[in-house]
């Protein structure tokens, strides 16, 4: 039995086990939230991009992209995924967690998906990720991110999960502790040559952040116009939601 580190292993096979993510949909919103905030985007920053699966929907719907994450081995996975895309003007891919954000020139917009933002365990990592995020973007430009909520993950707590795919499954855990620190445990098997099986795990934590907590530190990066809404809703959230997403405007001046 061997440990890797976050996403070593997992990002190898983070797409066939992510295979219900409505990736489309997502892209969808996003252009929903542009045009209702009349804002039009050209160059947009995927933060925490992953294995690029959005990055590359929204490069291919036009826009020129930047894709950040703290993960080498998720990164690579996004250079194979969008390699192809727009040879004139290919997807810049930045090894940075979203703390330590420095780009080359601004963004019109930046999207941050699939509760990265709780896989920040430090509160005032975060709020520096907002600030970086605040110095980058165009005055006018759009912020917008998603979370876990309380209700989700006290709902799966304690629970066990199955994903399974060809020569390979993944058993995980999760057990919240202190209140506010979800931890997942991933078993992950992998079929060998050999017609055994190799067993890897994984161990990653997500803090649990109130959204009235998150209101405060974008209104304390210097935000303003925010808004939260349901999960790829046009709606506010309901009392129960399981992700909410917060949308937020730079000021023009």
């Amino acid at each position: 039995m061997s440990e890797y580190s976050e996403y070593a292993l997992l990002s190898e096979y983070y797409d066939r086990f992510t295979d219900d993510v409505p990736y489309e949909r997502w892209a969808d919103f996003f252009e929903r939230i542009f045009e209702q905030k009349q804002v039009k985007p050209k160059i947009i920053l995927d933060l925490a991009c992953g294995t690029g699966s959005l990055t590359r929907i929204l490069a291919q719907r036009g826009y020129d992209m930047i894709g950040a994450d703290q993960s080498e081995d998720m990164l690579m996975m996004a250079q194979e995924a969008c390699m192809d895309v727009n040879l004139e003007n290919p997807v810049l891919l930045l090894h940075q967690p979203m703390q330590e954000l420095d780009l080359y020139g601004s963004i019109d917009a930046c999207v941050c998906c699939l509760d990265s933002v709780n896989y920040v365990e430090n509160p005032e990592m975060l709020r520096e990720a907002m600030k970086r995020v605040f110095a980058f973007l165009e005055p006018g430009g759009l912020f917008i991110f998603d979370i876990n909520t309380r209700s989700k993950l006290e709902r799966i707590d304690g629970q066990s999960f199955v994903r399974e795919d060809e020569d390979v499954f993944c058993v995980w855990q999760c057990v919240i502790e202190n209140g506010n620190l979800c931890h997942y445990d991933f078993d992950i098997f992998e079929f060998n040559e050999e017609g055994a099986w190799n067993r890897y795990q994984e161990h990653h934590v997500e803090r649990i952040y109130e959204p009235g907590t998150l209101m405060d530190m974008l209104e304390e990066a210097g935000f303003i116009e925010i808004e939260q809404r349901g999960e790829l809703s046009d709606e506010a959230p309901a009392e129960k939601e399981e992700r909410i997403f917060f949308i937020a405007r730079k000021p023009l001046k």
